[in-house]
This record gives C-alpha cells, structure tokens and sequence, in this order.
C-alpha cells in the first residue's frame, strides 16, 4: 500500500497556520502537496496545482470567512470532486456551516485546533479512508 499524499488549500491569510499544519502532518508519514513546498519557481502556477491535486489522495480545504467564494476554492473543489478525490473541509470553531458550498455541506468536516492538534485528526482520518479503499 503507496503512502497516502494531501494536498493542503489555504487562504494566504492563513499561509503561516497552514504551514506548521503541512510541516505536522508530514511528520506524520503521510505524503504532503502544499505550494510553499511544490511549486518551483519558473513554474506554471495553474500547471503545477493542478498536478498536485491529481497527485494526491485527499484535498484538505482550509476554510475561513476570507476564501468561502473565491474562485480558487470553487476550481480546487470542483476539480477534487471532478477526480474523485476524498475532500475534507476544516473550518473555524465558530464558522456557520450553512455558509459553506453546497458540495462541502455534504461531508463532514474538521473543526479547525491548533496544527499539531487539527493534524492528526486529518492524517488520522486520511489513513482510514486510505485504507478502506486499498
């Protein structure tokens, strides 16, 4: 069984918190997109994500008030379900879930902690999904 690759979307306000959550989350073992780590300069930046996400197994969505209707949003979680990858949506504590897309509002979500804490909920649930499907 291959090692279960995320692929970690984030507003660029959160750019700091979704670093250290990408750092614990590959400390777990599990393979980890995250474009701070993977896009190259020179790179096509639509090219490169897109490869990332084709790549991975599962999409972690970080959502927040600034990123809910960004077009990048609505591209990353069109083209995860368009690849059928496993999406999994981590909000904030206080977020109000009628809020989210309606594909997201359709799977269950993580309740956003602190990176160490909210890592291990995600790789957690990533290698049980991973292994179901194996």
């Amino acid at each position: 069984m291959s090692t279960p690759k995320v692929f970690i979307s984030y507003s660029h306000s959160d750019k700091e918190w979704a670093r250290q959550l990408a750092e614990t989350i590959a400390s777990t073992g599990l393979a980890v997109w995250f474009d701070e780590f993977d896009i190259k300069p020179g790179q096509q930046l639509v090219d490169a994500l897109e490869k990332g996400l084709r790549e991975s197994d599962a999409v972690i969505l970080l959502i927040n008030s600034e990123n809910i209707n960004r077009p990048n949003l609505f591209f990353e979680i069109g083209a995860a379900l368009g690849m059928n990858k496993t999406i999994i949506p981590v909000v904030p504590k206080d977020f109000e879930a009628h809020k989210l897309p309606l594909p997201l509002k359709r799977i269950r979500f993580v309740t956003r902690k602190s990176p160490e804490e909210t890592a291990k909920e995600l790789a957690a649930a990533v290698e049980a999904i991973h292994g179901e499907a194996a």
